[in-house]
C-alpha cells in the first residue's frame, strides 16, 4: 500500500511541468522595460529636443512604459507629422499617441508667414548688385549682337541675296539673346532655370512647328530657290500649267504675269516641288505644226515645197536647220510635219508658227498653179508679216513696271547660282 500512495504522489507532481511544457509560448512580441527611470529620460529627452525647435511650444510629453503621448497645438499638419517622425526615432519609445492639433491663432499663423516675407525682402535686397551685374552684363551681349547684325555691307557681302543676309542678319541676334541669357544666370547662379526654359521652349517650338507645317516649309523653299534660282526676271516660265513671265521671287511666294496680262502667284513649296519649264533659258526656240496636203499629188515634190518655203522665211534660223517629214498617211490625205527654230529675242514664237503656217499653205495653193519660182520667191519676200516681239516687249515692260514698285522685297538676283 505503502508503494501505491508513492507512485500516485509522483504521477500528480508530475501533471503540472507536462501542462507547462505543452503550453504555447508567445512569438513577436515587444520586451518592454518597465522603468520609471527610463520613462522619464525619454520624456526629458523628448522636452529638451522640442525646446530647441521653433512651433512646438505649446506641445506636451507624457511617457509611461515606453508609450509616448503628445498634446497641445503646432502650427500646420505639416509640423504634425514632423514631430510623430521626429519622436519615433528616440530610443526606447514603443508607440505614440499623436494627439496635437493644428493652432488656430492668427498671431502664430501670421508670424512665420511674416518673418518668411521679410527673409525674402532682406535677400532680395541683397540680390540686387548681383542682378545689375547681370542686367548689364546682358544688355551688352545684345548690343553687340545687334551692332554687328546691322552691318549691312559685311552680311549681303557673304550671302547670295538680300533674303538669305536677312536670315543671317536674325540668326545673329537670336544667337546674341541666347547667349545674353545664358552669362546673365549663370552670373546669378540660376543655370538650372535655363534648362527649364529652353524645355519649355523646345515643347513649344515643336507644337508650333506642327502648327505651321507649311508655312515653315514653305520658309525653306523660298531659301532654296534664293540660292539656286531656276529663272530670272521676265523669264517664260510654266509651273504646274501655269504659263507666264516671272516678275518677282518674294520669301512666300513666285509672281508671274501671264500672256493674259493676269497675276499668278504661286507659293514657293509648290514651285519647289514642281516641273518648272524656262522657255527663255535658251534663246532659240522649237516651232511645229502640221500641215495637211493631198497624198495623190505627189507627197515628195509638196515636201519639197513646204521645206523650201520655211527656209525663205527671214525669221527662220539656219541652224538648227528646218526640217519636214511625212507623219501620216492614208489613201486620200497625208499629214506633214512642219520643224522649225526661230530666235524668240527677235521673233514672237506665236507669231512665227502662224505666219510659217501661212505662207506653207500659200506655197502649196501656188504650187499647184505652178507659178514659176522666181514670181514664187518675189511674192513670199513681199507678203511676209511682221513676227516681232512687240508685244513681247509690251509685257517686259508692265513686269518692269512694277518690279520698281516693289523690288525690295525681290529675292532673284543677277550674281546668284543658276540652274
Amino acid at each position: 500500500m505503502r508503494l501505491i500512495k508513492s507512485l500516485l504522489i509522483l504521477l500528480l507532481l508530475s501533471f503540472p511541468a507536462v501542462a507547462q511544457d505543452g503550453a504555447a509560448q508567445p512569438t513577436g512580441t515587444i520586451e518592454v522595460e518597465d522603468s520609471a527611470q527610463q520613462d522619464a529620460a525619454i520624456a526629458v529627452r523628448l522636452r529638451d529636443i522640442l525646446s530647441e525647435l521653433e512651433g512646438y511650444d505649446d506641445v506636451t510629453v507624457t511617457v509611461s512604459s515606453g508609450i509616448v503621448s503628445l498634446r497641445g497645438t503646432a502650427l500646420d499638419g505639416e509640423a504634425i507629422t514632423r514631430l510623430g517622425e521626429l519622436v519615433s526615432r528616440v530610443d526606447g519609445v514603443v508607440t505614440i499617441e499623436n494627439e496635437v492639433t493644428e493652432t488656430t491663432d492668427v498671431v502664430q499663423r501670421l508670424n512665420p508667414a511674416i518673418e518668411r516675407f521679410i527673409t525674402r525682402i532682406k535677400q532680395a535686397v541683397a540680390f540686387i548688385p548681383l542682378a545689375l551685374v547681370a542686367l548689364v552684363v546682358f544688355a551688352l551681349i545684345v548690343f553687340a549682337g545687334f551692332a554687328l547684325a546691322r552691318r549691312k555691307q559685311l552680311w549681303d557681302g557673304l550671302a547670295p541675296n538680300a533674303f538669305i543676309a536677312d536670315i543671317y542678319r536674325q540668326i545673329i541676334r537670336v544667337a546674341s539673346i541666347i547667349a545674353a541669357v545664358v552669362v546673365a544666370l549663370d552670373i546669378v547662379g540660376a543655370t538650372a532655370l535655363l534648362s527649364t526654359i529652353l524645355g519649355a521652349a523646345g515643347i513649344i517650338g515643336l507644337a508650333i512647328g506642327f502648327a505651321v507645317r507649311d508655312t515653315v516649309e514653305n520658309f525653306i523653299a523660298s531659301i532654296l530657290l534664293s540660292m539656286r534660282q531656276p529663272f530670272r526676271p521676265n523669264d517664260l516660265i510654266e509651273i504646274g500649267g501655269d504659263v507666264g513671265k516671272v516678275i518677282r521671287l518674294t520669301s512666300r511666294a513666285t509672281i508671274l504675269l501671264s500672256l493674259d496680262g493676269n497675276h499668278i502667284r504661286i507659293p514657293n513649296a509648290t514651285v519647289f516641288k514642281s516641273r518648272i519649264i524656262n522657255y527663255t533659258r535658251n534663246k532659240s526656240r522649237r516651232v511645229t505644226f502640221d500641215q495637211t496636203v493631198d497624198a495623190g499629188k505627189g507627197l515628195k515634190q509638196q515636201r519639197r515645197v513646204v521645206l523650201e518655203t520655211v527656209k525663205a522665211l527671214p525669221f527662220v534660223l539656219e541652224t538648227p536647220s528646218p526640217n519636214v517629214w511625212i507623219e501620216s498617211a492614208d489613201a486620200d490625205k497625208a499629214t506633214l510635219r512642219v520643224s522649225l527654230w526661230v530666235d524668240q529675242r527677235e521673233s514672237d514664237v506665236s507669231l512665227a508658227r502662224g505666219e510659217a503656217i501661212r505662207k506653207v499653205r500659200e506655197a502649196l495653193l501656188e504650187a499647184a498653179k505652178k507659178p514659176t519660182a522666181s514670181a514664187k520667191r518675189k511674192a513670199e519676200k513681199e507678203s511676209i508679216e511682221n513676227v516681232g516681239t512687240e508685244e513681247t516687249a509690251e509685257l517686259e515692260r508692265m513686269i518692269a513696271s512694277e518690279r520698281g514698285e516693289t523690288e525690295a522685297g525681290d529675292l532673284l538676283n543677277r550674281d546668284a547660282l543658276e540652274e
